[in-house]
Order: structure tokens, then sequence, then C-alpha cells
């Protein structure tokens, strides 16, 4: 299943070819990534990965130039390859229902407190697998 978020599109996003700059994606990214993993999980009353994770890795693939619009890009988030200390988010980004990028993001848990790499929890991978899919075509 996936889960959309509305993100919206700041002025300051653009660049100088008036498009939304390639880097800001992995802004949008992270904040559906918060949404589901911080607000989601608190609406149902789950610690989601609050524990803390890192970034290990990131992909983005450019379909379409998007420019500013008042009208916020829905972001498409779910979860693939979940195993004993990683798993990978994916997303879809569209602008006025035209696909314009995939990415996906490669994500470790990570305990802060004793700076160390750590497990996922039972209750962790549970809540990853529900928001499990794959790619459209």
């Amino acid at each position: 299943m996936r889960f959309t978020v509305a993100v919206p599109m700041r002025w300051s996003d653009m660049d100088a070819y008036g498009h939304v700059n390639n880097v800001v994606y992995l802004q949008y990214f992270e904040m559906a990534r918060v949404a589901l993993f911080f607000e989601r999980a608190s609406l149902e009353e789950r610690t989601g990965l609050r524990r803390g994770t890192v970034v290990a890795a990131h992909e983005i693939a450019y379909k379409r130039p998007v420019v500013y619009s008042s009208r916020p890009l829905d972001v498409q988030i779910w979860v693939s390859g979940i195993r004993a200390a990683a798993f990978t988010c994916h997303y879809e980004v569209f602008d006025h229902e035209n696909l314009a990028v995939t990415g996906s993001t490669l994500l470790a848990p990570f305990d802060f407190s004793i700076d160390r790499p750590r497990r996922l929890t039972p209750d962790e991978k549970e809540f990853l697998a529900r928001w499990g899919d794959e790619p459209a075509g």
C-alpha cells in the first residue's frame, strides 16, 4: 500500500532555469518520510521510526521538469526490501497527475545515543511491511 503526501512547492525551490531545482526533490522525499514515519505512526499510536534512521543512499530519475504551482505535488511513498538492519523507501512525484520524478532511499536504523547502527524492532518491521508496494509500470 502506498502513502500519499501533498507537498507544497516554494517559490525558492525554482532555479535559474525556471523549474524546480533537482536537489529539492530530496527535501520532498524527506517530507514524505516524515509524514509516514512520524505523523502517520503517531495517528496510529505507534512509535514509527522515532528511534532513528540514517540515509545510506539515494537514487533519483527525472521524468519531466516541474515549474512552481500553488497546487501541491503528490508524493507517493512505499517500502520494500525490509531486512534486519535496512529497508528502502520508494517515491513517485506527481505534478498535476503527471509523473515527474521517481526515486528511492536506502535507510538504516541507527541508535544515536550510542552512535551505532541497530536492528529494526519487530514493531518497526510490522509497521513498514504495511506500506509495501511495487513501482507502477
